[in-house]
């Protein structure tokens, strides 16, 4: 991509004027879409996208930009532009550089690449076949596929350079079902770090029945009384409460500035016993994994809370500095347009010791949200609203009837420490996060877990 030498010069011209470190992001990545209506391609297309960015850093305080032209005389002219933005004499150089062997952890066997188009949306087809003439009441169905090749060159004037290869395959559906008066949608996604031999080793036609089925179910439930109650959420997605209500406010983006509601409180009780809470973006072929952050630290397993007691957040190099916290191998972004922050990538509650049928037959009255969906949440405070996207009631220990319509109200603390079971059964669902760097693929995941009281909205009235 861009040789040692250059990088070497770019950030001697970088931190003449007083910055202490320099650091470049060089990207080529490779993205192809296709969405599937009505059993055809609707929609095909792909990107190549190619740049560098070069940020420069004196403290805590950083000046950033990119370019996609690579050349050695554009790369300079940007280091001097950014440069400018300071004004004291030099305090650093830039040391020589380090070739790192970056060890690869995510088998990739079908890359993108060595695919046809056709081949491509044959696992898009295999799904909607599925259920096509699953249902008269099944009015739209939607299928999308996308997978994306990127590597990437990480070099910083304390002498790290290092390339990365990385590829993500995702494939998700939505089924909307009517019965000419009421609509109700169905959703779900499956990725991973990985090439399509994920979509090979996945049964894609359960996988479509399932929110077919959860369409049509809801389609017929009745509408949510409101109110607050003993809530159990199921497993896979049912982790975005984690990932949106409280690990928003333990990355550093929110921390560092003193906005999070966890501030200061390393090494206190902020969960219940049984809770531990982890992200870990080393696991094998996960969709939320990489080799390396794109800060070029290694991913890893960071325990945040343990047996309910804080014990870290999510740092990346910058706000390191203003917290006076180890980095976690937490910097990412989405492409070279945006300049790195503290992120999720595969976080999680840990299992514990119930079944989910010793949590169902242990709670009298209740709502179970088997599938959650969007919401919206506070960070500085944790409050929250999220919608279940398939509910049922729970009534003398035993899942009785659908209702639809139900939301989620609380706080992302007083969620942590109301949660009183946590089953056995840990999966993950899969998304992509919005933040200051950008959108990026990250797995939200827990087991089921019971939240002995919650407030939950409805439309439907007392009887």
């Amino acid at each position: 991509m861009i040789s040692k030498d250059v990088c070497r010069e770019v950030f001697d011209v970088a931190l003449k004027s007083g910055g202490d470190f320099a650091e470049m992001f060089v990207e080529t990545s490779y993205y192809n879409n296709y969405e599937l209506t009505a059993g055809k391609i609707t929609k095909a297309y792909g990107n190549h996208l190619y740049g560098a960015s070069l940020r420069i850093l004196k403290g805590s305080l950083e000046v950033s930009g990119y370019t996609n032209d690579l050349s050695r005389e554009s790369l300079l002219v940007l280091a001097e532009k950014l440069a400018a933005a300071y004004s004291e004499k030099r305090i650093a150089q830039s040391a020589a550089l380090t070739s790192e062997r970056v060890k690869p952890r995510h088998l990739i066997v079908k890359k993108p690449d060595n695919l046809s188009a056709s081949e491509k949306v044959g696992y898009l087809l295999k799904a909607y076949n599925a259920i096509v003439d699953y249902s008269p009441e099944i009015v739209q169905i939607i299928g999308n596929l996308r997978d994306d090749t990127q590597k990437v060159l990480i070099a910083n004037s304390e002498g790290r350079y290092l390339e990365d290869e990385r590829y993500h395959v995702i494939m998700a559906f939505s089924v909307v079902a009517s019965d000419g008066k009421t609509t109700q949608s169905g959703f779900d996604s499956i990725g991973g770090h990985s090439g399509y031999e994920l979509l090979d080793n996945f049964d894609l036609s359960a996988f479509a029945m399932s929110i077919a089925d959860q369409a049509l179910t809801m389609l017929h439930a009745d509408e949510m009384v409101g109110g607050v109650m003993t809530v159990v959420v199921h497993n896979a997605f049912g982790g975005v409460l984690l990932h949106e209500a409280c690990v928003h406010s333990l990355e550093a983006t929110s921390v560092a500035k003193g906005t999070s509601v966890f501030c200061g409180k390393l090494g206190t009780k902020i969960a219940s016993d049984i809770v531990t809470a982890i992200d870990d973006g080393s696991i094998r072929n996960a969709w939320g994994s990489l080799n390396v952050d794109d800060e070029g630290e290694p991913t890893k397993r960071n325990v945040l809370i343990e047996n309910g007691i804080l014990k870290s957040y999510l740092v990346d190099y910058r706000n390191s500095r203003k917290m006076d916290h180890p980095v976690t191998g937490s910097g990412r972004r989405q492409s070279y347009k945006f300049s790195p922050t503290s992120r999720m990538s595969n976080t999680f509650f840990a299992a514990g010791e119930s079944t989910f049928e010793e949590i169902i037959s242990n709670t009298e009255y209740g709502l179970f949200a088997k599938k959650m969906g969007g919401g919206s949440v506070n960070p500085a405070t944790g409050e929250f609203n999220f919608a279940v996207n398939e509910g049922y009631m729970i009534e003398n220990g035993k899942i009785t009837k659908p209702v639809r319509g139900a939301t989620l109200v609380g706080s992302g603390a007083e969620i942590l420490k109301n949660i009183d079971m946590i089953a056995d059964n840990l999966t993950f669902g899969y998304g992509m996060c919005g933040s200051l760097s950008g959108a990026i693929p990250t797995c939200v995941g827990q087991p089921t877990i019971r939240v002995k009281s919650l407030t939950v909205g409805g439309r439907g009235e007392k009887q």
